[in-house]
């Protein structure tokens, strides 16, 4: 049984259904990313209150830039907006701000936006929420892989020295504790790409309610169900 001593330090969640949430009001899938975007903020505030250390939103995958183009322009500008307003309200409640992903496949303006955001929240001593922009789960792995053999061609490492521990130590996480619980929202049961090495011993939860209707009532209904799971880490 997990307890209270053993502290929950990092929740990753997939924010998935605001596209349906919108669909269901009859509302463009715009209006559903608006929503799903305060969202954020409300459970980020939630998660920092209740002393969680880490909270990592996938906000964006590298597979997603296959959707259709007006689409992705408006997710864009959303983020662009967002960036400058949202995020930097949660710089005053002392949350700290990172960014996981293939920067360069975004545009200029929002990398320099959110590089700047790092650096104004580098101090803050609350939360870290941690926004995965353009990520890929299997991306990240093949690019610390790739490292990891010019490492070895160098001769930095020898082949014998090649384990988990190094590997961990390539990834955009490797100072971060790997997440005690994934969060679904929308009722979908899988993990799409997302943080496919460091969930590895998380716990898993599938919410059926839709993003922007997630809640920290809800919130708070998944952390004290995970404090009554048993975690073997493969032990008996």
């Amino acid at each position: 049984m997990s307890t209270k001593q053993e502290s929950l330090q990092h929740i990753a969640v997939i924010m998935d259904g605001n596209g349906r949430w919108a669909q269901k009001r009859g509302l463009p899938r715009a209006a559903g990313h608006r929503k799903g975007a305060e969202t954020v903020k409300e459970i980020a505030k939630a998660a920092n209150e209740r002393g969680v250390r880490f909270l990592t939103l996938y906000a964006f995958s590298t597979e997603n830039w296959q959707r259709p183009k007006d689409e992705v322009k408006t997710l864009m500008d959303l983020l662009r907006q967002y960036l400058k307003s949202d995020l930097a309200e949660l710089h005053k409640h002392g949350i700290r701000i990172r960014f996981i992903g293939e920067r360069y496949m975004l545009d200029k303006d929002i990398v320099e936006s959110m590089e700047q955001l790092e650096r104004n929240t580098a101090d803050n001593k609350g939360m870290t929420l941690i926004l995965a922009i353009s990520y890929g789960g299997r991306q990240e792995i093949v690019a610390a892989t790739k490292r990891v053999a010019e490492m070895v061609k160098k001769g930095d490492v020898a082949e014998d020295d090649i384990d988990a521990k190094l590997l961990s130590q390539l990834l955009y996480t490797k100072d971060i504790p790997d997440p005690d619980i994934l969060i679904r929202t929308s009722g979908e049961q899988r993990i799409s790409n997302y943080l496919l090495w460091q969930l590895a011993y998380a716990e898993l939860f599938f919410s059926k309610t839709l993003w922007p209707d997630f809640t920290p009532e809800e919130l708070d209904t998944i952390i004290e169900n995970f404090y009554s799971r048993e975690r073997r880490y493969g032990k008996v």
